[in-house]
């Protein structure tokens, strides 16, 4: 799914972009927050899939995933967009003019799009989430996740080729084989 999700758009209230950087987790390696099981904190991972899971990364900033798979706790993690709408809502909500970091990262995405503990568990196919199919096949290239300390070495994160919008450029990008 993390892959699949690269190029599709992500708004909320009407305001979002192109995603152009993810990460896939799973119930089953430790970097996971459903590694030890449901707890009050992660219970959304386990919820049916299509529904929002945000969590508060080091006390600090707001991170967005979309539930997946059968319940199990699998999640994806939306690193970074491509703004397209919005972009002067994202302005003010960063308190920057820079087009390039309005999105990129997970903590200012969620930032930039108002993204808060409110959003968790919501369905995202319902308002205030809007979901939009890609315009064209984007070119994806893998490597490891980042932030991380367990598990680190698992090639589950996913860019938009090329893309200026990701939060941190893969070394030695390579086009996955499936």
């Amino acid at each position: 799914m993390a892959r699949d999700l690269i190029g599709v758009g992500l708004f909320v209230h009407g305001v979002g972009g192109r995603i152009v950087e993810t990460e896939a987790y799973d119930p089953s390696e430790p970097a996971s927050h459903s590694f030890g099981g449901r707890t009050e904190r992660n219970a959304s991972m386990f919820g049916p899939a299509g529904r929002a899971y945000v969590y508060r990364s080091y006390g600090i900033h707001w991170c967005l995933n979309f539930v997946c798979g059968d319940g199990s706790g699998s999640a994806v993690l939306i690193r970074a967009l491509e703004p397209t709408r919005g972009i002067d809502v994202m302005r003010k909500c960063r308190g920057l003019d820079e087009l390039l970091l309005l999105c990129a990262g997970p903590g200012r995405l969620c930032q930039a799009l108002a993204i808060t503990r409110e959003h968790d568990g919501l369905r995202l196919d319902k308002p205030p989430f809007a979901l939009e199919g890609r315009e064209n096949e984007p070119e994806i290239a893998t490597g490891v996740r980042v932030g991380i300390t367990r598990a680190a070495e698992l090639p589950w994160r996913f860019v938009e080729l090329d893309s200026r919008f990701v939060s941190r450029k893969i070394p030695k990008a390579v086009k996955p084989s499936y």
